[in-house]
């Protein structure tokens, strides 16, 4: 019996596959020669997760796989109206990357709280300039997106003593709705973006969200670039309309120097690496692993994205205490992300 054929869309460095030996057939391919390849694939393995050749190459001729992991959060730059249509079982890397992203939450808000950029100035113009700081403790954090990311960043807030609104796309238990983001924004002092992209989420943090926030409050993207809109938000620090923001994820990857986004003033940018933590290739090639392997004996899938929706949808709160959220009271949950 022939063996499967698992496809990797590769990229540097490539995945560690060696387990598989002897019981897939597995070959590699590019943004170039993708579609060609593609129709004999039983497996495709997205380890190019900066590629868009998926969603542009399934539309073509000829048979699909079966099943597709991306070793990614996000499934935007896959999804694509045929691949939504299709029996394909579409999973992700859901498990990876939450820790890493809430430490580098927790370290903005650390730092941003304690002034640090400031002191670094201080320290390279040789100048002692002493001065009180807040405390992060007793502040307000808005988590937008309740899936494992946000569940997560809520837990490492909730250890530094914020007391943290999580908003999803329904209110379910301890997770406020939607509909109440606007009045939790309006009062915190940070707001965390990690929801993923969906048509509801597009645009999301424009003119309108930032002019509600306190002046004091600061803005955290480790989201989607595409839920914010990044002039209204230039403009919006720049009408000091906020204190600060930070941005890991944008538009355009890599910003060239050319971008003015490196000059705004109150604007932190990192090069998307919230969830690039060490060790991650070797977590992400195991995980795939495990999976492939559940496959083949015929057990269930975990981490099976909902291609209407566009995420892993998270299951009810029914761990948590079964109390409604009220705006002071920090949470902890799972709950479908806004979208």
């Amino acid at each position: 019996m022939p063996r499967p054929v698992l496809l990797v869309l590769d990229a540097e460095p490539s995945p560690r596959l060696g387990r598989l030996t002897g019981r897939a057939d597995v070959r590699y391919a590019d943004a170039a020669t993708l579609a060609e390849r593609l129709p004999a694939a039983d497996v495709l393995l997205v380890w190019d997760t900066a590629s868009d050749a998926v969603r542009k190459t399934w539309p073509g001729p000829g048979p699909r796989p079966r099943w597709v992991h991306t070793a990614s959060a996000g499934v935007d730059r896959l999804l694509c109206p045929e691949l939504v249509a299709s029996d394909t079982v579409l999973t992700n890397a859901r498990g990876v990357f939450e820790r890493p992203v809430a430490e580098y939450v927790a370290g903005v808000v650390l730092a941003c709280a304690k002034d640090l950029p400031g002191t670094l100035e201080a320290q390279r113009l040789r100048h002692w300039r002493h001065r009180e700081v807040p405390r992060v403790a007793g502040s307000r954090a808005v988590v937008v997106g309740a899936g494992p990311v946000g569940r997560e960043v809520t837990r490492l807030l909730h250890g530094l003593g914020v007391t943290v609104a999580l908003v999803g796309r329904t209110a379910r238990r301890t997770i406020h709705g939607a509909a109440d983001l606007d009045r939790l924004a309006a009062r915190a002092d940070w707001v965390i973006a990690a929801a993923p992209l969906t048509d509801a989420t597009r645009g999301m943090f424009d003119s309108r969200f930032f002019g509600l926030l306190q002046p004091s409050a600061r803005f955290v993207n480790v989201g989607h670039a595409a839920t914010v809109v990044e002039a209204d938000l230039v403009d919006a620090l720049d009408r000091r309309w906020l204190a600060g923001a930070a941005l890991d994820v944008f538009e355009d990857e890599p910003l060239g120097p050319e971008s003015p986004l490196w000059g705004v003033p109150g604007l932190l940018v990192s090069p998307h690496l919230s969830g690039a933590a060490v060790g991650r290739h070797d977590r992400l090639s195991e995980q795939f692993v495990e999976l492939y392997e559940r496959r083949a004996r015929g057990e269930p899938l975990p981490n099976v994205v909902d291609k209407e929706r566009g995420y892993v949808p998270s299951p009810d709160l029914s761990e948590d205490t079964g109390r409604p959220a009220g705006p002071d009271r920090r949470v902890n949950g799972s709950a479908e992300p806004p979208g």
